[in-house]
């Protein structure tokens, strides 16, 4: 597969992330501590997905067990802050943000914070001078986006309502004698 497919998948994945991680803690039976509940096996399928599965791939590759110490610091800050964001999109459900709006937000604004973050550890070799305005109109674009699907999303379906339903007829056997 080549890089487009695995982005695609990515997408796909973490779109369904926040619509899935509320439903999880909404379904969680202690309301005072669902969102931890949640995580906690959120952190579960972290441990299944980022630790077994690269670490099958390494054995399955005969890799060798060497690890630069830029490497592991680089790739554990990555993880920590992948962690503190997951936590932080719980936290905002349980402050009654709605999944449709916190992750408008979250991706809206993730890749913001990733193009600026990426000119200030890789400046651009012109300088900040070179970049083109189309990156800058893309910046506003991308909030612009966010901010709108945020505004304008659909209401979610009323309710029903439990209608007074008559209660089912028992029979009874009559015994004759």
């Amino acid at each position: 597969m080549n890089w487009l497919t695995f982005a695609l998948m990515t997408v796909v994945s973490w779109g369904l992330y926040g619509i899935f991680l509320h439903n999880g803690q909404t379904a969680m039976a202690d309301k005072s501590n669902a969102l931890y509940k949640s995580f906690l096996f959120v952190g579960l399928a972290y441990f299944l997905t980022a630790v077994l599965a690269p670490l099958g791939m390494l054995l399955a590759r005969k890799s060798n067990w060497s690890f630069p110490l830029a490497g592991m610091g680089w790739s554990l800050l990555a993880g920590i802050v992948g962690a503190v964001g997951a936590f932080c999109v719980l936290l905002a459900f349980g402050a009654d943000g709605k999944p449709g709006v916190v992750m408008s937000i979250v991706f809206a604004g993730a890749p913001i914070v990733n193009a600026v973050t990426a000119i200030i550890l890789h400046p651009p070799a012109g300088g900040l001078g070179s970049i083109k305005p189309q990156f800058y109109l893309g910046i506003v674009l991308a909030a612009l986006g966010g901010c709108l699907v945020t505004f304008y999303k659909p209401a979610p379906p009323k309710p029903h309502s439990v209608a007074a339903q008559p209660a089912p007829a028992t029979s009874v056997a009559h015994q004759e004698n």
